[in-house]
């Protein structure tokens, strides 16, 4: 037989309520069996298993098989099961959103239920490193910052009450829900996600599950190559492969190295924006105006301080900025933030005193003889 899976035990503390979100697919199942030997090794795991299914409303018999395989399989391990049952094409109507996020969102929105509700002290899911891989390849495609090249992170702290990600082992901030000192989270309102198969090869899943003789189910939209997930999967990982048979690996290791660059500058940043952000903008005869109408936020930071700061820092400066206005910029608005505050030479654009810059979401950038002002209209 073959070994257990190493999954990361540090993720757990004996007495740990964990729920596994299983689908029924090979790496939620094998997630689900290896915590339950964990638990019936000789160091005992010493958790409390559970599980979640989510039937997304959509393959129909196949989802419906998919349930009662789950159902069946938690029975027999002697495992208790929630199960909910969610409309992703009503979603996907009211949100405009495509069927791949509007079925994550309201995966999610149900899982983080067991947590508000306090029934579970985690969630774990099954992401494994070559989730990780064909995740990092997706930010590259779309233009990700070293945020977003962090991938997918081992655990998350849940701020359930204000819905607010944080990587609670680093401190970074963290668009995933899945990313922490590894405090645990306080109080009804919190919890963890935790991915304890992140340094495992789906491979290795496999091999596991066979040992055992532990069948499992495979999701037919897995082989849709309109998801682009898929295409990654399936068309783009094994050219890169043949390149280098370590991809996976090395793109794993990169997120990893992302994630602990970012937990630094996100420390720095806390430490440096108050020095450096000012509020709304200079009045005659001093002080500064700090706009009060609804639906209107202001802040500036000075132009010599920008010149004091390395091209890098100055970038994280001014997205740092706008996200505490509540905007996340792209390469190409901070490019022309720069430019308007007279960094860099983004075409068509003059750091003129006076100049203004109008980009979207009713964001605005003006430059003035010392400053560069971000407002929202």
């Amino acid at each position: 037989m073959a070994g257990n899976l190493l999954i990361a035990r540090s993720l757990f503390r004996a007495g740990d309520r964990v729920c596994v979100a299983i689908s029924g697919g090979a790496d939620s199942t094998a997630l689900l069996l290896a915590l339950k030997e964990a638990n019936a090794a000789k160091e005992s795991l010493g958790v409390v298993v559970s599980a979640a299914h989510v039937h997304h409303g959509l393959r129909g018999a196949e989802a419906d098989a998919d349930e009662a395989f789950v159902r069946e399989l938690c029975e027999r391990l002697a495992v208790p099961l929630t199960v909910f049952h969610v409309d992703t094409a009503a979603r996907q109507a009211a949100e405009r959103e495509g069927v791949e996020e509007a079925a994550r969102e309201l995966r999610y929105e149900a899982l983080r239920g067991l947590l508000a509700e306090g029934q579970v002290d985690a969630i774990a899911t099954a992401h494994t490193l070559d989730d990780q891989a064909e995740t990092v390849m997706m930010k590259l495609l779309r233009g990700a910052w070293t945020e977003g090249l962090g991938g997918i992170s081992p655990e998350l702290a849940v701020d359930l009450q204000g819905e607010r990600r944080t990587n609670s082992r680093n401190g970074g901030i963290s668009p995933e829900l899945a990313e922490g000192s590894g405090s645990r989270a306080q109080g009804s309102g919190g919890g963890r996600v935790v991915r304890p198969l992140l340094g495992v090869r789906r491979a290795e899943v496999e091999a596991f599950l066979q040992a055992r003789g532990q069948v499992w189910r495979t999701d037919s939209s897995n082989r849709d190559l309109e998801l682009t997930r898929n295409r990654v999967r399936h068309e783009l990982m094994p050219v890169l492969r043949s390149f280098n048979p370590c991809v996976d690996e090395l793109l794993a290791n990169m997120a990893g190295i992302a994630r602990d660059e970012e937990a630094h500058w996100e420390t720095e940043l806390r430490r440096l924006l108050p020095q450096v952000l000012l509020p709304g903008k200079p009045v005659r005869g001093g002080g500064r105006a700090v706009s009060t109408a609804i639906g209107e936020a202001a802040c500036s930071l000075e132009i010599e301080r920008l010149k004091a700061m390395g091209a890098g820092l100055r970038r994280r400066v001014v997205r740092a900025a706008a996200r505490s206005m509540g905007f996340r910029l792209n390469f190409e608005e901070t490019a022309k933030l720069l430019a308007l505050a007279g960094f860099g030479g983004y075409i068509g654009i003059q750091g003129k005193i006076g100049s203004r810059l109008e980009l979207r979401a009713g964001l605005r950038g003006e430059r003035s003889a010392r400053e560069l002002r971000l407002w929202r209209q």
